[in-house]
């Protein structure tokens, strides 16, 4: 009898991304979920099944396909292209970490509809890179209807188009609506910044607004935790992640530090990686989180290391990479 698998669904855009990286390569490649779904894939092997859950242009559609096809445990039935909508990004890093950013295509929302054979997923992992992919209709639904945990990524929310394509930051001003449909939050320090607000700025505050101050993070933290979060992840680049939980009614912060390599490469899909090593952190404990946020750290690390997707490890040699730096899981 062959034993069940495991499942994880993989929510958010494959954009066809071009890049132009701090030092001046030029990249293109399919991106964001793409990420996070590789990265599950090489951990899990044959003990889990990855769903990607998508929207794509027609063009794109087969592309997609065969990149996913030498992984034997991602399936891609759940990848749709029947609107002919999906996201083209083009992104040109000024330094190792920020970038400026068009969009020049766009996907329609993942919908409860495309979720509607997937209610047996142990985890939703939602990568939005922009406010309109994953709504809150969506995990409204996954709350109501599986006993999934839900890892959310916030540069979906805090991340906001105009007209003339120029993608920018937003504040998330609903964004306890949210929370209460979400168990694990991850972000950047940018991306705290647009989700913890005062009653009033001054204007120079909101002209110089870019990283929140990181003595705001406790606050902020409790804040979250107290709306429904198990878990608030904030990473703070190359120092590593702080992970925020309640214990016995206090708030617990701890530092989880980098794993350092010699030379970046590529940071593009590094917050989509970390995403999918929390997930699969949680999904081996689901109350282990500092685990989740090495398991995190190291598909980061590992993200950062060359232009393809070959970068990724398996669970043996990335868990081996984890003790040599951590001493332990």
């Amino acid at each position: 009898m062959e034993l069940k698998k495991h499942k994880i669904a993989v929510l958010g855009p494959i954009p066809r991304d071009t890049i132009t990286t701090h030092n001046k390569e030029v990249i293109k490649k399919y991106g964001c979920a793409t990420h996070t779904t590789i990265a599950l894939s090489n951990l899990m092997g044959e003990n889990g099944i990855i769903y990607p859950v998508t929207h794509v242009r027609k063009v794109d559609h087969e592309p997609v396909n065969k990149l996913f096809s030498v992984y034997d445990n991602v399936d891609v039935t759940h990848i749709n292209s029947d609107a002919d909508q999906g996201d083209v990004i083009h992104l040109n890093f000024v330094d190792q970490n920020k970038r400026l950013e068009k969009q020049t295509a766009f996907m329609n929302p993942i919908l409860p509809i495309d979720l509607k054979d997937l209610l047996d997923v142990e985890v939703f992992v939602c990568v939005p890179v922009t406010d309109f992919e994953v709504p809150l209709e969506t995990l409204k639904f996954i709350k109501q209807y599986t006993n999934a945990s839900v890892v959310f990524d916030a540069h979906g929310p805090t991340n906001a188009l105009t007209t003339k394509g120029d993608r920018f930051t937003k504040f998330w001003v609903d964004r306890d609506i949210w929370l209460p449909y979400i168990d694990v939050l991850k972000m950047n320090l940018e991306e705290a910044n647009c989700c913890w607000f005062e009653n009033e700025y001054e204007l120079s505050e909101i002209e110089n607004n870019h990283e929140i101050a990181l003595e705001k993070l406790p606050k902020f933290a409790e804040h979250c935790l107290s709306h429904g979060l198990r878990a608030l992840y904030v990473t703070l680049d190359e120092r590593g992640v702080m992970v925020y939980t309640m214990e016995g009614g206090k708030l617990k912060e701890q530092l989880v530090p980098t794993i350092p390599v010699d030379f970046v490469i590529d940071t593009t899909g590094c917050g989509d990686s970390f995403a999918g090593g929390v997930a699969f952190g949680l999904f081996q404990n689901k109350h282990d989180y500092i685990a989740a946020a090495k398991y995190g750290n190291a598909m980061g690390a590992q993200r950062t290391q060359g232009k393809t997707f070959d970068v990724f490890k398996s669970l043996e040699e990335t868990n081996k990479m984890m003790k040599d730096f951590y001493g332990e899981i």
